[in-house]
């Protein structure tokens, strides 16, 4: 049998706007999964696991340029692959 793909290590702040210095196009090949205290969010947009925060939409409200609004969430962070 073939073994599976490599999976690169997920890095302590990812973010999933490509015009981010914080983007990882590689870690975006596989299904991410995050839990912020201990509960699993589909919602992220960007997370820190040092720092112990989430960035997520705040609604359906957006900024000037068409970008949802981000609201910080604190807590512990873990990140896995799925």
């Amino acid at each position: 049998m073939t073994a599976p793909p490599e999976r690169p290590p997920l890095p302590d702040r990812l973010s999933v706007d490509p015009r981010s210095p914080h983007h990882l196009p590689a870690a975006f090949e596989h299904d991410i999964g995050i839990r912020l205290n201990d509960q699993e969010r589909r919602d992220v947009e960007e997370y820190c696991i040092s720092e112990g925060w989430v960035k997520v939409a705040a609604g359906k409200a957006l900024d000037r340029r068409g970008r949802p609004l981000l609201i910080k969430l604190k807590g512990k962070v873990e990140a896995f692959y799925r």
